[in-house]
């Protein structure tokens, strides 16, 4: 199978169900940035955030894989037949889990933090806005399921996070605002 299909080259792309859209339909957008969102952690996994935040983001990275595909497929078409496309509440929970066991580690937060410190800790922080972008064109989209936005607004508390834990166990402190 070629990586090139030439059926995009008019500016159109086909969604799960074989509807033909605009590359600039909100979907196409929506699910753009979710995969923008990943690409952005791949970035901060590169960069050595740490053994156990890296396969946390490699479980998130598989997460959000999922929620382009259903964001791909607006009749769930692969909904119902692919279980590795299913997110639900105890995956908001993981990651809520996840969040408070990484506040143990920090002070609390007294005021805003400018983004920034170690290379892993800003590209934390890039793939958080990136996945609050993705989050606002999901719900303009209007259509997802809530799961799918706890999740994306979770998953940024979660990478704001990780950002403060990976500056404070390199030793570098946090600029603040």
């Amino acid at each position: 199978m070629k990586i090139y299909t030439r059926t995009g080259d008019g500016g159109a792309t086909t969604l799960f169900d074989g509807t033909r859209i605009a590359k600039s339909d909100p979907r196409v957008d929506a699910y753009g940035e979710v995969d923008e969102a990943n690409a952005m952690i791949g970035l901060a996994r590169a960069a050595g955030a740490g053994r156990d935040i890296d396969d946390m983001l490699v479980e998130v990275q598989r997460d959000l894989l999922a929620i382009g595909s259903r964001l791909a497929d607006p009749t769930e078409r692969i909904a119902s037949r692919v279980t590795k496309v299913a997110l639900g509440p105890a995956d908001v929970a993981r990651l809520e889990g996840w969040i408070d066991g990484f506040e143990a580690e920090l002070p609390p937060l007294r005021r805003f933090v400018l983004p920034g410190g170690t290379p892993a800790a800003a590209a934390l922080h890039l793939a958080r806005t990136v996945c609050r972008r993705a989050e606002r064109r999901m719900v303009a989209l209007g259509i997802l399921e809530v799961e799918f936005l706890a999740y994306m607004n979770r998953l940024s508390d979660l990478l704001f996070v990780m950002a403060r834990v990976v500056n404070r166990r390199a030793g570098v402190a946090e600029a603040e605002w």
